[in-house]
């Protein structure tokens, strides 16, 4: 089965507490992202000897599994490890919020999945890796930029077009993160699958049967499909919260790195379609991808919206 969404990032939240002049309180918020059969078999594991103490049941959402514990064992000193982690594409965003008001962020990926805060520097561009990330395993996403590419061929108006869907994913990006534009995220990834559905079938029609908007402003269809993917995008960025005191940084590296994600998918697509321009039938290479497109973005559009039902 083809899931667009496995690598959302999980995200662990410590906070430290001072109780007087020696030692150190701990309440931990851990989120781990829900995917389609059921959540990412991984696990918080916390130095030996630690009591972690439930605060409150697990809560399931539909993005999210989610947990809360506190603990009176000072979890700066010994390292805390992500069971499971390795065995996936997923990254962890940790949060370390000191009792001294001062933050820390890190992220554990799957091929270093143990965090020493002792010992570990901070990842001052944690959330431009994460948008690097959710572009670049998120299928959809790829699907549709490279069906830009495939769709439009001159050179001008790629990059009007390109432009287009960046500047609207922005915009609506940052309106969700920012909590003014509050949507439901399983109806926004369905029609986000239908967009693919939308520009798979105009690939494989004669361009006398095109669509008249695709063919005379194609940058317009792509500024009003990526309205929809900056709401997408935001999915991940609202399962792990941004922080209060680096928001606009913390969104303007997300949004780098998604950009950054993007150029690389442009550009590989560019040197594939020039390759078989030169050696291959490039006509039929685009009708082929097409119509795996079609199949995919098919697939994703039934299946979301009978979860929707």
């Amino acid at each position: 089965m083809a899931s667009a969404h496995e690598v959302r990032p999980a995200y662990l939240e410590l906070t430290e507490h001072k109780t007087d002049n020696t030692s150190a309180h701990f309440s931990v918020l851990w989120k781990q992202p829900a995917v389609q059969s059921g959540r990412l078999a991984i696990t918080p594991v916390f130095p030996a000897g630690c009591e972690m103490l439930e605060q409150s049941p697990p809560e399931v959402t539909p993005a999210a599994f989610i947990q809360r514990w506190q603990t009176d064992c000072d979890l700066t000193k010994k390292p805390i490890h992500i069971d499971g982690l390795s065995m996936t594409l997923t990254d962890v965003m940790v949060r370390y919020n000191a009792a001294d008001g001062s933050t820390a962020n890190y992220l554990l990926r799957p091929e270093s999945p143990t965090l020493n805060i002792a010992t570990d520097t901070p990842s001052t561009l944690s959330y431009l890796w994460i948008g690097v990330e959710h572009l670049l395993f998120g299928l959809d996403h790829v699907l549709f930029v490279i069906g830009l590419v495939l769709f439009i061929r001159a050179p001008w108006a790629l990059l009007k077009t390109v432009t287009a869907f960046t500047v609207a994913h922005s915009i609506t990006l940052a309106l969700s993160v920012l909590g003014w534009v509050r949507l439901e995220q399983g109806p926004i990834e369905a029609i986000i699958a239908l967009s693919i559905l939308f520009l798979a079938r105009e690939l494989v029609q004669a361009p006398e049967q095109r669509s008249r908007l695709t063919m005379a402003n194609p940058w317009i269809m792509a500024f009003i499909f990526g309205l929809l993917h900056g709401l997408g995008f935001a999915g991940a960025l609202n399962d792990i919260g941004l922080p209060d005191e680096d928001l606009w940084l913390a969104l303007l590296l997300f949004n780098v790195g998604l950009e950054i994600g993007q150029l690389m998918v442009i550009a590989v697509v560019l040197a594939l379609i020039g390759f078989a321009r030169r050696y291959a039938g490039l006509p039929i290479i685009i009708r082929s991808g097409a119509w795996g497109m079609g199949a995919l973005a098919a697939f994703w559009t039934i299946d979301r919206t009978i979860l929707l039902l």
